[in-house]
């Protein structure tokens, strides 16, 4: 079979919410190009300053300014920095703790606080999440369901706790990796609808997982979205800050180092190229794989993508990392599933072949995915 590619980056039709325009250009590199054309940055950045302002504590008050979402990776712990040192603002940063969390990981994460930022580090009922992380891997193909809601929900909850209004965000994914419409695209601010429509729940929601393994509504808490009622009364607004300043991973990153941030020496991450990506994570390569045999590619054609957009690299330099990383078999992540999990390397092995797509991967005569010796699917197609 042959699959349609963007003929400028190295997306594939199989992606979900993707479209080309007819020169065969997809809507990922069009929304790239509206940020180096379309875009008054300048005027942007007058007005995110504008919005800094209003929300900024008078001088005295007791407080925080805003409130950031963190995990420890790159992009939040920049959005920190940015925050405290180039708006002025005194933050609070909240972490919803991540499954199975690496050693660099936490060590970004503790450099949160030693930058002179307050954290709270919210530590789950990992009885109930790891009910959800298995539910949630078996019924939809994705074991960060759980953390997908969490990463959203949490921080919100602190929001109306402390009556922080203003919540900072990183990048628009749907800027960054392409929106199924212009709306989507040009978002500027991140609530309820975003996350259910663009947060990565697959259809699902948490009241789906009530009754799953004996869990209670009262055991899944911390994954409701706070109310309207009260979310209106405190005014949380959650804004991209990707949406008012050029947003550049690879620049921001050579920041951040600067304030400690560490990156991974000895290699890349299982699946791609890059060591500064998803760095906080074990499960990480299971996660991107799955989105491989659902639709073909993975996290490798992702940073290519933005690498390309970014004239960083050629199509043809992507296309060669491509065919190096994406699609092969998560060894080490798998490795800490079963430990996490408690599931055998077989029964994981075959939930992944029920997400597998059929007609990208090879099957033997008795419908069988056909896999070389390192575990790899043969695929159906060519990346081109």
């Amino acid at each position: 079979m042959r699959i349609r590619y963007c003929k400028q980056c190295l997306f594939p039709e199989t992606k979900p919410d993707l479209s080309f325009n007819k020169e065969g250009i997809c809507s990922a590199c069009i929304a790239s190009e509206s940020k180096d054309k379309g875009i008054d940055w300048e005027g942007r950045r007058e007005e995110f300053f504008k919005i800094v302002e209003k929300y900024k504590l008078p001088e005295g008050s007791l407080g925080w300014d805003c409130l950031i979402p963190v995990s420890g990776g790159k992009d939040s712990t920049y959005q920190a920095w940015f925050m405290k040192e180039i708006a002025g603002m005194n933050p609070l940063c909240v972490c919803f703790e991540t499954t199975m969390v690496t050693e660099i990981g936490q060590k970004n994460l503790d450099n949160l606080s030693k930058m002179g930022l307050d954290v709270i580090h919210f530590k789950k009922n990992n009885q109930a999440y790891k009910k959800m992380v298995i539910e949630g891997f078996k019924t939809v193909g994705d074991e960060m369901w759980p953390n997908h809601i969490g990463i959203f929900t949490i921080p919100i909850m602190f929001a109306v706790k402390f009556n922080i209004p203003l919540v900072i965000w990183g990048e628009n994914s749907q800027q960054e990796y392409g929106g199924p419409d212009l709306e989507s695209v040009e978002k500027r601010i991140l609530d309820r609808k975003w996350l259910e429509e663009f947060g990565g729940l697959l259809g699902n929601r948490i009241q789906d997982m009530i009754g799953v393994d004996g869990l209670t509504e009262k055991e899944l808490s911390p994954y409701f979205y706070p109310s309207d009622e009260d979310i209106n009364k405190v005014g949380v607004t959650g804004i991209f800050l990707g949406a008012y300043f050029f947003w550049d991973a690879r620049k921001q990153l050579e920041i951040i180092k600067k304030h400690g941030f560490s990156v991974k020496e000895d290699g890349p991450i299982e699946g791609t190229y890059t060591n500064y990506e998803n760095l906080d994570e074990c499960l990480v390569g299971l996660h991107d794989y799955l989105k491989f045999v659902k639709y073909g590619f993975g996290r490798a054609t992702d940073h290519v993508g933005i690498d390309i957009r970014n004239k960083r690299m050629t199509r043809e330099e992507g296309l060669d990392l491509v065919k190096k990383y994406d699609g092969k078999y998560p060894h080490f992540a798998i490795s800490n599933f079963i430990e996490y999990s408690g599931l055998s390397k077989f029964e994981i092995d075959k939930v992944l072949d029920s997400f597998t797509n059929p007609i990208l991967f090879a099957q033997d005569e008795n419908g069988c995915f056909i896999k070389d010796s390192d575990g790899n699917l043969i695929r159906n197609f060519e990346v081109e």
